[in-house]
């Protein structure tokens, strides 16, 4: 690989990965104000200001690599539907509060043994990212576990809700464990992470707790796909005009 291949190659990677923490953290702090309980709400909160302060990192080290004019905020601002890489999961809306925990369980689950290896990223900027993402993550993932066990253990109605949200998200889950063009380039660098090679470990630790709850396994039969070739959901587009707003109307907008 030449050096400029690499580095396309290198940003493309880097923007998928903020991709998906800024649209999830976006996603997430839909949810300030409307959690069931003051506590909760400032959780959420914060959990959103994790993934958003996770993005802004990525979006700087793809600016750096980019060069010239392009910010973090040019990255998150001003591009169109199709130029958003994150993988679908992260876009779905929040449902009720049982569909935002299920979702959020899920990926924190995989984000921990995902950020733990890429800790040993080659790539100096990625790795000192996952060291200080993982932390975050922990704490995520410590919040989000009880609440299934709450959910799935608590009442009638809350387990039949956390029942019908996992099957709701169960085919967006796979595409976590798939291999882009862009990171599959780069594992031989020892750059980015083998993502098949966590899925069974991702998947046995999240069966290991709902059958200690009595759910039903996660089984992946199916996939639904596209979101790092800009293929979307119908709801990120909605999603991105609001986000979007202040900036597509007063570019360059400062506060």
């Amino acid at each position: 690989m030449t050096s400029e291949v690499s580095n396309n190659v290198l940003t493309t990677y880097v923007i998928g990965l903020a991709d998906d923490a800024l649209i999830l953290g976006q996603r997430l702090s839909e949810l300030c104000s409307r959690a069931p309980y003051l506590e909760e709400d400032l959780a959420i909160s914060n959990v959103a200001l994790d993934y958003i302060g996770r993005a802004s990192l990525l979006y700087q080290y793809a600016a750096k690599l980019i060069g010239g004019d392009t910010t973090e905020d040019t990255l998150a601002f001003n591009r169109n539907e199709r130029e958003y890489t994150n993988l679908l999961i992260h876009e779905l809306p929040n449902g009720d509060f049982a569909f935002t925990l299920a979702k959020q369980y899920l990926l924190d689950v995989f984000n921990n043994h995902y950020l733990d290896a890429l800790k040993g990223s080659t790539d100096t900027e990625l790795s000192a990212i996952a060291h200080k993402a993982i932390k975050e993550s922990n704490y995520h993932l410590a919040r989000s576990k009880p609440w299934i066990r709450q959910l799935a253990l608590g009442t009638e109605e809350s387990n039949e809700r956390l029942v019908t949200a996992l099957a709701e998200i169960m085919d967006y889950v796979n595409e976590l464990f798939l291999m882009p063009a862009a990171e599959a380039e780069l594992l031989g660098e020892g750059i980015s992470i083998d993502r098949t090679a966590l899925k069974d470990t991702v998947v046995n630790e999240i069966n290991e707790l709902f059958k200690s709850v009595e759910l039903q396994p996660l089984v992946l039969e199916r996939t639904i796909q596209g979101g790092r070739e800009g293929i979307h959901t119908e709801h990120l587009g909605h999603m991105l005009s609001d986000m979007q707003f202040l900036q597509r109307s007063y570019p360059g907008l400062k506060w």
